[in-house]
């Protein structure tokens, strides 16, 4: 099966749930053409199907949805709180806790420690798929004072 450009996105830079859904249950498709991309799929209006395909085991871009989810709520702390509110990651983390995916968990584990320390927040890291690409549980060191 070759890779083809997804033809499905009426406007690329603004999917809907619908044809992020379909573009990420899709086998052969890729990422639009483009930039950054997936910096500007980390919105309010998604996160919530980000978190449900990341935690699809059957999913074919779930590394790509955890991935936006890390851009999230990463963006969210480095900017304390301006562009996702504490309220929206938190209602996000507590959704989080119904899954049973250990990647889902994990990026939820992540979170939470940047959250209490957010000198944890290392861009290429969070934004460009480091923890993605090599998963471990982040520990906070110290606090300092």
């Amino acid at each position: 099966m070759s890779e083809a450009s997804f033809t499905g996105f009426a406007h690329p830079a603004l999917p809907t749930v619908e044809e992020i859904r379909a573009w990420a249950l899709d086998p052969s498709s890729v990422a639009p053409e483009g930039r950054h991309w997936d910096l500007t799929l980390a919105t309010d209006e998604l996160a919530d199907t980000w978190l449900e395909l990341a935690g699809d085991a059957t999913c074919p871009k779930r590394s790509f949805a955890l991935h936006v989810l890390y851009i999230y709520s990463g963006d969210a702390v480095r900017t304390k709180f301006r562009v996702h509110t504490r309220k929206r990651v938190d209602k996000l983390l507590e959704k989080a806790q119904g899954s049973r995916d250990q990647y889902v968990g994990l990026w939820a584990a992540n979170t939470k420690a940047l959250i209490r320390q957010p000198d944890l927040f290392d861009y290429d890291e969070w934004c460009n798929g480091g923890l993605v690409r090599r998963p471990r549980r982040l520990s906070p060191g110290p606090t300092r004072r």
